[in-house]
């Protein structure tokens, strides 16, 4: 009985030795080569998900990456549209805030606006959401820090409005256009075709009679207002050319030079402010509607910026004399306000000539079948939006 227990256990030792052996015969043969190609396909496949990976956060995370995604998904429309709907919306938020609050602090309330921007970039950055900006050495910082110094004297000379009247103020806006023209020439050399030359004088000789009917003379004021349209044509053309000369996006622009105009409006908030900022009634329903204006001067800045980075410098400005003119008729078809029958023929007049120089302008870029702004060399320079009071300018 012994001898046979130890047979058997013998025998399944044997059993599992020839199993042993068998396996080691298929892992030598088809085996091996099976599960190295297992291994080869899991590499294969690991190789390809990392290169997807790291595509993505390219894509997303590098300068060139993050243009692409700007171009793909905000082109010229969708730029002006929401540049638009923002521009309705802070004229709303900013009557509420200057009228019903009675915050008299336009210059304290646009330090808010890019504070609040600053913040919630801040936020985006912090989440790895703001895409990074390019390398130093493609835009000197002097350029950066001219921008956000005109942006501004842009922001802080126009908000000022109570020292000039809403005329005069139409007035000054129409003469950026010219401005930016001859600016343009004398910096890059950009020349305008004399079709959109006389289309341009059109819009603004209907921009001109449909809102120019208070032409008061306050001597301060004029020289407020007359000050503020080289910045603010400079600084549309700065935005404009930095986007697309260089591989900046709206965002990134923003967050290098909001700081430097953070300080200028520092500067300028005791000489153009009236006095009294801190007596204010900071209540909770105070604090909200100026916290809620502030949101919609960070889209309006954001949507600014994207618009003069698909278009250019002049196509902003006519889309901002195109507000202008879509708010005086939506009063006169809505709310039945009596603008005069001069001033309705002039919006007509204005309205056509954009809608000249809008065909004008997708004529030229069909014809000349301009490349995409990555693909051309960088220059120089580039501008930015503010944040829009009751006067709704940006960038």
């Amino acid at each position: 009985m012994m001898k046979l227990r130890w047979w058997r256990v013998d025998a399944s030792e044997v059993a599992a030795v020839t199993a042993m052996g068998v396996w080691e015969a298929v892992l030598a043969g088809g085996g091996r080569r099976f599960l190295k190609r297992k291994d080869s396909d899991a590499g294969e496949t690991g190789r390809a998900l990392e290169e997807l990976r790291s595509s993505l956060y390219n894509e997303m995370h590098s300068s060139e990456g993050a243009k692409r995604q700007q171009q793909r998904f905000c082109g010229p429309s969708v730029a002006l549209t929401f540049n638009f709907a923002v521009a309705v919306g802070i004229i709303m938020a900013n009557k509420m805030v200057m009228g019903s609050v009675g915050f008299k602090f336009p210059i304290a309330l646009s330090l808010i606006h890019y504070a609040v921007a600053f913040v919630l970039m801040a936020i985006l950055k912090t989440m790895s959401m703001l895409p990074v900006a390019p390398p130093s050495k493609s835009t000197p910082f002097s350029s950066l820090f001219a921008l956000g110094a005109v942006m501004s004297l842009s922001t802080g000379l126009a908000n000022n409005f109570p020292l000039f009247s809403v005329g005069f103020y139409q007035m000054a806006k129409i003469a950026v256009t010219p401005t930016i023209v001859v600016a343009e020439f004398m910096i890059f050399q950009k020349r305008v075709s004399s079709q959109k030359v006389i289309t341009l004088a059109i819009v603004s000789f209907g921009v001109a009679v449909a809102t120019v009917t208070d032409l008061e003379f306050n001597f301060f004021g004029a020289v407020v207002a007359l000050a503020w349209i080289v910045p603010s044509a400079v600084n549309k053309i700065l935005w404009s050319n930095l986007q697309q000369s260089g591989n900046w996006t709206a965002l990134a622009l923003m967050w290098k030079t909001t700081p430097v105009t953070i300080f200028f409006l520092l500067a300028l908030m005791p000489l153009l402010d009236p006095p009294g900022l801190l007596l204010f009634d900071w209540n909770f329903r105070n604090s909200l509607a100026i916290i809620i204006s502030a949101l919609f001067g960070f889209l309006l800045q954001w949507s600014g910026a994207l618009a003069l980075g698909a278009t250019s410098a002049l196509s902003h400005v006519v889309l901002g004399q195109f507000k202008t003119i879509v708010i005086m008729l939506s009063g006169y078809l809505i709310f039945s306000s009596d603008p005069g029958i001069t001033s309705i023929c002039g919006a007509i007049v204005a309205l056509g000539g954009m809608s000249v120089y809008t065909y004008l302008g997708l004529k030229e870029s069909t014809t000349t079948g301009k490349k995409p702004p990555l693909a051309q060399k960088p220059k120089a320079a580039g501008d930015g939006e503010k944040p829009g009071l009751e006067h709704e300018d940006s960038v």
